[in-house]
């Protein structure tokens, strides 16, 4: 690690511990003596996500999250539920060392995760993401709930 201050090329860990998904390590440089913090953090792949329309983009955390937060207006599911469900599908993917997918795949994981949060945000969801059309789809989707 290269020192901030003077530009030495090799500085000292004097203390390292967890923070946040990180790792803090406080750090001096042998040759000013000045300490400085730095931050490890593990490097996820991107992960590439195959649109309906045939193009391709990185996947956006945030624009998943403002669907999710369309479905749970009004609803008793706070923003923190829809946050860990987020991350959780993050996560599988990141665990399986994938870097493409494609919004069926990820609506598919979403619906699974708001089906066991609250069943008027799955289908409020499931009604956009499959793009229902007349109500014998919302009469489907709300029979399967039931079983």
């Amino acid at each position: 690690m290269k020192c901030p201050f003077c530009g030495y090329h090799d500085t000292k860990v004097i203390d390292s511990r967890p923070s946040e998904d990180k790792k803090r390590r406080r750090r001096e440089c042998p040759k000013c003596q000045k300490r400085f913090t730095t931050y490890e953090v593990v490097e996820k792949p991107t992960l590439i996500v195959y649109k309906r329309n045939g193009s391709f983009e990185p996947f956006n955390r945030q624009k998943l999250i403002r669907g999710l937060q369309k479905a749970i207006q009004k609803r008793p599911v706070s923003i923190e539920d829809i946050s860990a469900l987020v991350d959780e599908i993050e996560l599988s993917y990141a665990n399986a060392m994938q870097t493409q997918t494609n919004t069926k795949e990820i609506g598919d994981k979403a619906l699974a995760g708001l089906k066991k949060l609250d069943s008027v945000a799955y289908v409020r969801f499931a009604s956009v993401y499959k793009d229902f059309s007349d109500v014998d789809s919302f009469i489907d989707i709300i029979s399967e709930l039931k079983k």
